[in-house]
């Protein structure tokens, strides 16, 4: 196993390289959830292919961050070490997303020209909800912006809901149909409700480092329970249609 060896560029100090690098890691993430999309919609390949250069990407900067929280966390203020801490949390999150979209990509070449539309809907809607879950991690993080976390717990209901729809087609199949490519189906729903459950890891961690408390606490100070906010967050999306 390669150990990475950090040097932070000057006069950039390394807590705010460090910090930056986190950021650019959800850019990352962001981009690759955003390419699954595409690729699903376009049945492109080619695209897919791209999806292990992003998760290639990603392990480069866990590493890098990994070596650089560990040899500055101690020459760096209270504030500063609790945020180094969250940048490796973020990035324990972040390389699994990458491995799960890099699986869902390797199920999605053997069937993406035989899926049906629904399923082509559905998945591509499940990677667009996931693609502007890590966007709004991402400003959640570098902007310490509690409501933008909680945006991304709420979401994270919608990709459940799409999670629910493929199962009963494929699992249950209450009316009998013939599904094509079932199987891998199902591994890529799982792979992209995976991914959405880690995209919600990031917002809590953004909600516990920015206020000091529980996502529990900080949903209270919302005074509204995360089913409320799905039906809130519905009822926003329609009138912007």
């Amino acid at each position: 196993m390669s150990i990475a060896i950090f040097r932070s560029p000057e006069p950039e100090s390394a807590y705010t390289y460090l910090v930056k690098r986190t950021v650019e890691a959800c850019r990352v993430a962001k981009e690759a959830a955003a390419t699954a999309a595409e690729a699903i919609a376009t049945a492109s390949c080619p695209l897919l292919n791209t999806l292990r250069d992003r998760e290639k990407e990603l392990d480069r900067l866990d590493m890098e961050i990994d070596a650089g929280v560990t040899q500055v966390v101690t020459q760096v203020t209270d504030t500063e070490a609790r945020e180094l801490l969250a940048c490796m949390k973020f990035m324990i999150s972040l390389e699994r997303i990458g491995d799960l979209l890099l699986s869902f990509a390797g199920s999605a070449q053997a069937v993406c020209a035989r899926l049906d539309p629904q399923d082509i809907r559905d998945l591509t809607h499940m990677a667009t909800v996931l693609e502007k879950m890590l966007a709004d991690a991402g400003t959640a993080f570098s902007t310490r912006d509690v409501k933008k976390a909680v945006d991304v717990l709420r979401a994270d209901a919608e990709i459940d809901r799409l999670r629910n729809l493929i199962f009963l087609r494929h699992i249950e199949n209450p009316e009998n149909l013939q599904r094509h490519a079932s199987l891998q189906v199902i591994f890529m729903t799982q792979s992209l409700e995976r991914a959405g459950d880690h995209a919600k890891n990031l917002a809590e961690e953004v909600c516990h480092f920015v206020s000091g408390h529980t996502v529990r606490h900080v949903l209270m100070t919302y005074d509204k329970p995360i089913e409320q906010m799905f039906l809130d967050w519905l009822r926003a999306r329609e009138e912007h249609q």
